[in-house]
């Protein structure tokens, strides 16, 4: 399609959605057509190529691939406990769609599994680098020597331990070795309680991160995880789950900043008490739209969790509405407010080379917020799946008859400057990982969320989100 007439009709179209479609309770969208299933399993496959291409030996998936040339991709160096994570929940998805074997899968999560069990860590965590061909701790950059600085990451070891949890969930075999890892993994370590006196000091929040090489438990970042939705929420839940962190944490969590405090915009709501903890229940409102904004703007703040957590479920008044207008404020930037033609703002490869955090500055927290600067990213138009399916399949197919985005053998490239026409010569493992969980939910609804629908989730979490009344 003539890339000017494709804009033109996105534009058109979203614009009538967005006028005409009221938004109220989350409701879960219609199964997929057959010619819709088919697209979405040919994706899906080719995603999971791009997965397997990114795994070493050792087991262990890299922080990215280059895709650009036409033979076999080399991984990169590196691996992170959350590109682990994605490789271990893509597994365990590629065996619940049928691409993969059962066997296959549990050979593939078992020698994973046995690397993860070898990494060095520190007070139950794992720390941010490690090299993905021989499992040592990352001290020097791989490109470019620069020295590294052991960190243990609350958001990255979040993502490990879900992927974790559902490998345990898909293999018994497994699982005792699971328990085993997690049995040291106590999320109070980076719990800061809450202090009437002082909150400031003592926010009832998650720190950052440690850096461990000081005494005690290390040095901890200057700052804790705030704002609610953005995606170290993931680590709260793991945390209230399991018991190790209070839960009126949940409730010290900032919907918005507190009126008068330096944001993108000055919140509307009011305050509210639940479970004792006197709230501020704010919003944002973007072009007509009520919304619990995220901290810099982007699609995965707000929708990387629930593609394991059912918060719009549980929360469908509160949690399920404000993902749906998230959706809809990404659609109504890139195709009202700029005119792009296509959408999907989130942190990805730079096309020309490098990485960076792109987003809608307005539905930011942070003053200085993420920007969209025309580069989409296909990831987060994946996300959008449960909430916008059409558009979204639409926006993708888009991309790739505009600019070539999607590669037959490993998916869609990170990125496109859709100002440009540049598209991004690599892909993600954290990127990939959302494409592929997001696939998964829209082909098998449920397929990656069964440990987190359970247990301490079912007992602890679930009560927190249907109180939740968000001010939208």
């Amino acid at each position: 399609m003539n890339r000017r007439r494709f804009i033109t009709a996105a534009a058109g179209t979203a614009a009538a959605l967005t006028c005409a479609t009221p938004l109220t309770a989350h409701a879960a969208p219609s199964a997929p057509s057959g010619t819709e299933r088919r697209l979405l399993t040919e994706w899906f496959a080719a995603t999971y190529r791009s997965m397997e291409a990114m795994t070493t030996e050792l087991g262990l998936a890299t922080d990215k691939i280059d895709v650009s040339g036409g033979g076999t991709p080399v991984p990169s160096a590196q691996t992170s406990p959350t590109n682990i994570g994605c490789g271990l929940w893509s597994t365990v998805a590629a065996a619940g769609l049928g691409l993969i074997s059962e066997s296959t899968m549990h050979r593939r999560l078992d020698r994973a599994l046995s690397a993860v069990e070898r990494l060095e860590r520190a007070h139950g965590f794992w720390f941010n680098w490690y090299d993905a061909h021989d499992g040592s701790l990352l001290t020097a950059w791989p490109e470019t020597g620069d020295p590294v600085r052991p960190f243990l990451s609350t958001v990255d070891n979040a993502w490990l331990v879900t992927g974790l949890r559902i490998a345990a969930d898909a293999d018994p075999a497994l699982r005792p070795r699971v328990a085993a890892l997690l049995a040291d993994a106590d999320w109070s370590y980076y719990y800061t309680p809450y202090d009437p006196a002082d909150p400031v000091a003592g926010p009832g929040q998650l720190r950052g991160g440690y850096w461990p090489d000081k005494p005690g438990k290390g040095e901890p970042t200057g700052h804790h995880y705030g704002a609610l939705n953005t995606e170290p929420r993931m680590a709260s839940y793991l945390g209230i789950a399991d018991g190790s962190v209070p839960s009126d944490h949940y409730w010290h969590l900032f919907r918005t900043l507190l009126p008068g405090a330096g944001q993108e915009q000055e919140p509307s709501g009011a305050y509210t008490e639940i479970d004792g903890v006197r709230v501020w229940q704010g919003h944002y409102t973007y072009r007509g739209l009520d919304v619990v904004p995220t901290w810099g703007g982007s699609m995965f703040e707000a929708l990387m969790v629930p593609l394991f957590v059912p918060e719009s479920e549980w929360s469908p008044r509160s949690w399920g509405l404000t993902h749906q207008r998230y959706v809809r404020a990404q659609i109504e930037h890139g195709l009202a407010e700029q005119g792009y033609g296509y959408w999907g703002f989130s942190p990805a490869s730079v096309p020309e080379g490098g990485y960076s955090e792109y987003g809608v500055d307005a539905l930011g927290m942070q003053e200085e917020g993420y920007r969209s600067l025309g580069v989409v990213t296909p990831h987060a138009g994946f996300l959008a799946l449960a909430q916008a399916p059409t558009e979204a399949v639409a926006n993708l197919r888009g991309l790739d008859r505009a600019f070539g985005a999607y590669d037959d053998r490993y998916g869609f490239r990170d990125s496109v400057d859709v100002t440009t026409g540049r598209v991004s010569d690599f892909v993600l493992a954290l990127d990939q990982g959302m494409v592929i969980a997001a696939l998964a939910q829209r082909l098998r609804p449920g397929l990656l969320q069964a440990p987190f629908r359970t247990g301490g989730f079912a007992s602890r979490v679930r009560p927190l989100l249907r109180k939740e009344r968000f001010s939208i």
